[in-house]
């Protein structure tokens, strides 16, 4: 419009001071800006991309490969045409990467009237999550560069990236039987010392299990039926709110609490229990898919806008992955926690609050935390109150913290309460109960004489020494 007003100044000057050569240049100007407006929206309107990939779900490590087409309708040659790729900032920009790229995913190039421009690319999976690839941006305007049209082109594809897994060494966090009465829905283990009631006999009953008074007072074989002594399965509870991690060990203790929630959901699926996830984190899906676009985007800079993924969501419902068996469990498991973000909203007390009645009792509730405040060892002292059986892990906290937070745990009697300082711990994190080495005891390094009660005994300082350094 600042072209179409000085052009009307300048000839109404001209018209005023009687000067034709004048005149004449601002009618030549005002027919090249309108045939330049008209060619450059009838070029980006016969502009089409299609695209296409080889994946939707990967594992981290694997590569995926886009392609995109792009293809002149027109019969009139495009003079210029930039396009670019939309990929997501924080994944493709912001150390560390979550996808590196390698290829084409912007160019700029002529296009003859029915061309075709093929660009492509690939993408290595670095780190777990849920990834919007695309739209496509065009931009494109009349060779003076008076007008310029944008245009965004082509649906985005959404990209799955599961997270790691680490086999456990000696898997066991099926707890004792808690103090309660509990009913119990899987009985995979009895104890012959707790008779739980007398059935009669059936064929195969050993000869230890037989109820000889029972028989004798019945005159009919009787056999003894026991209590379950163990808990089947685990419920994983994983505290994702922004509060407990610190922005300086991100997104470092974020992953850490991942990879450890993955884990113990495979080796518990990989046993025959049931197991399931609830969870208080952000769902990745929610804040990226929208519906419609804007059609005509008047900037780059908007354009780049309307095809990128949202950044907040106002969800507060929490994620939930319910208690069962089954063999597609452990990949909903996978999909729910490559999938979470950190979350502002719900705290972990208001998750447990929330979810308590879906939590099934006969499984133990394995929590997941960065922390341990007192609101958060309450919420879970409540839970062991009303018969839940619960398995504390702290992940990459210091010596101070950790104290602090097996502190609050003890006081509401939760003794089970184990600490993952890194990866490198993960493998023996339920092992140390096996052996015997304590309710209590850090996972990541081995103590060193004398060093009781100092920070070499609780492992490297994660702030220090794990996490890479921006």
């Amino acid at each position: 419009m600042k072209w179409y007003a000085g052009a009307a100044l300048l000839l109404l000057a001209a018209l005023v001071l009687e000067s034709g050569l004048l005149a004449y240049a601002m009618y030549v100007l005002f027919g090249v800006l309108v045939v330049s407006r008209l060619l450059a929206r009838g070029w980006i309107d016969k502009v089409v991309a299609t695209r296409s990939c080889d994946a939707t779900t990967a594992e981290i490590g694997d590569k995926v490969t886009l392609t995109l087409t792009v293809r002149n309708t027109g019969t009139l040659p495009i003079p210029w045409v930039l396009l670019e790729d939309v990929l997501p900032r924080q994944a493709t920009e912001r150390k560390p990467l979550r996808l590196a790229v390698k290829g084409k995913r912007l160019a700029i190039a002529m296009l003859r009237g029915g061309g075709e421009l093929r660009m492509r690319y690939t993408l290595t999976c670095l780190q777990r999550g849920y990834y919007q690839l695309g739209p496509l941006v065009l931009e494109s305007g009349d060779v003076f560069g008076l007008h310029r049209r944008f245009r965004v082109e082509t649906q985005p594809h959404f990209l799955l990236v599961y997270p790691r897994v680490v086999a456990l060494e000696g898997y066991e966090l099926a707890s004792r039987r808690p103090i309660g009465e509990v009913v119990l829905t899987h009985r995979l283990f009895e104890d012959p010392t707790r008779i739980a009631g007398v059935r009669p006999y059936e064929a195969g009953d050993p000869l230890s299990r037989v109820h000889w008074r029972a028989t004798a007072r019945t005159g009919a074989l009787h056999s003894k039926v026991y209590e379950a002594t163990t808990l089947a399965g685990a419920t994983i509870l994983l505290d994702f709110h922004k509060a407990g991690y610190f922005k300086r060990g991100e997104p470092y203790r974020s992953e850490l609490a991942v990879l450890a929630s993955a884990s113990l959901a495979n080796a518990v699926y990989e046993m025959g229990q049931q197991t399931g996830l609830v969870t208080n984190a952000r769902d990745a899906v929610d804040r990226i898919r929208r519906e419609g676009w804007q059609i005509d985007p008047r900037t780059r800079k908007a354009a780049r806008k309307v095809g990128a993924m949202d950044e907040t969501s106002e969800r507060l419902e929490p994620v939930v992955v319910p208690t069962r068996r089954g063999v597609e469990q452990l990949q909903n498991i996978r999909e729910q926690l490559a999938r979470v973000e950190l979350t502002d909203g719900m705290t972990f007390a208001e998750l447990v609050l929330e979810t308590a009645p879906r939590i099934p009792r006969d499984a133990t509730v394995v929590a997941v935390l960065p922390d341990a405040p007192i609101e958060t060892a309450m919420a879970l002292g409540n839970l062991k109150r009303q018969g839940y059986a619960i398995t504390a892990i702290l992940v990459g906290l210091d010596v101070h913290a950790v104290e602090k937070a097996h502190g609050h745990l003890l006081a509401q009697g939760i003794r089970d309460v184990r600490h993952l300082a890194n990866e490198t711990g993960l493998p023996t994190l339920c092992r140390q109960q096996v052996m015997g080495r304590g309710q209590f005891a850090e996972v990541g390094s081995a103590p060193a004489e004398g060093a009781e009660g100092s920070e070499e005994w609780m492992g490297q300082r994660p702030y220090e020494m794990d996490w890479p350094q921006e």
